[in-house]
This record gives C-alpha cells, sequence and structure tokens, in this order.
C-alpha cells in the first residue's frame, strides 16, 4: 500500500456471497473475534443482512484492496429496535477492520469519517455506533471520527456504549 492513512479513501463495494468466504476468515481473527463472537454466528448474520431491507453490508477496500466490513443499517426497518428512540433518519453503523496489518493505524476513525459523511449527505441526521463497553479501540475510533457518548445501552447483543455522531447544519 503506498498511499498514507491521511490521503487513504476507502471504497464501500456492495458484499455478495463470494464475498463471504473472507468475511468468514477474518471472523476468526483473534482481533475481530473478540469483538464479534462466533465466526459461524456472525458469518450467518452478515449472510442474513444480504437480502434484508435495512441493511447494507459492505467490503472496504482500500487502494482495491479489502481490508474490513462495514454496514450500516436503519434501525426503524425493525420493529423492535432499541435505537428506535433515535431521530428519524438515523443510522447505525457497524464495521471491522478484518487485516491485522491495518490495525491500530487510524483507518477505523478514517473509514468511519467517510461512511458518517456519506449518510449524512444522504439525508441521515444522526449515525449511532455502539460498541462493547471494554473495547477501547473502538470508542476511541468513533469519538476521533467525531462521536459522541449517548450511554450505555443492554442490548440482545449484550452491553454497548451507544455513540452518535450528528449532521452539522
Amino acid at each position: 500500500m503506498t498511499a498514507g492513512v491521511c490521503n487513504a479513501v476507502y471504497e464501500f463495494i456492495p458484499l455478495e456471497r463470494s464475498h463471504l468466504r473472507l468475511i468468514d476468515h477474518w471472523l476468526r481473527q483473534p482481533h475481530v473475534g473478540r469483538w464479534w463472537g462466533s465466526a459461524e454466528g456472525a458469518l450467518k448474520n452478515i449472510a442474513d443482512h444480504l437480502d434484508e431491507p435495512g441493511f447494507e453490508p459492505f467490503l472496504v477496500r482500500l487502494e482495491e484492496a479489502p481490508i474490513g466490513y462495514l454496514q450500516v443499517y436503519d434501525p426503524f426497518a425493525e420493529a423492535d429496535h432499541p435505537y428506535r428512540d433515535q431521530p428519524a433518519g438515523t443510522r447505525g453503523i457497524d464495521q471491522f477492520i478484518g487485516e491485522g496489518a491495518f490495525v491500530g493505524r487510524g483507518h477505523g476513525t478514517r473509514m468511519t469519517r467517510q461512511i458518517v459523511a456519506a449518510l449524512h449527505t444522504r439525508g441521515s441526521p444522526r449515525v449511532v455506533a455502539d460498541p462493547a463497553p471494554a473495547n477501547g479501540a473502538a470508542i476511541r475510533a468513533y469519538m476521533n471520527a467525531g462521536f459522541f457518548r449517548l450511554g450505555p445501552r443492554e442490548t440482545a447483543y449484550g452491553p454497548v456504549l451507544l455513540l452518535a455522531c450528528d449532521r452539522v447544519r
């Protein structure tokens, strides 16, 4: 990779079934599996989202090389979603850097900034993220990308720290 993090432009490629083998590989890496749980369960969840309205799963590429996964979701697409208390049009994101060589280099912050800017341009007034409270690296990445703390929540996946980034008007 020749581009530095400062000049990084990420591509968000709509996830296809052919990408699932790579996603499975990444989910089995300790730095991802620690937060995403069992690779089998997480992969099934991601695969189920491929055809689900309200979800946009992406393969993240940098200079044409796949480096991670990101999904955008609409909390209002599910009648019982715990974030339906957010402003109408809010979108949520979940992500991971799959390639270990790219972890800890600012890519999480920068790709978050890029996707959040795109979602705000599409009209989302708020973007939320919900890392595990113990995932200090993810929390720092989101905070560095402009998110602020809404507070702890209990979800079907366990405790989270709900974070938000609002569109500047």
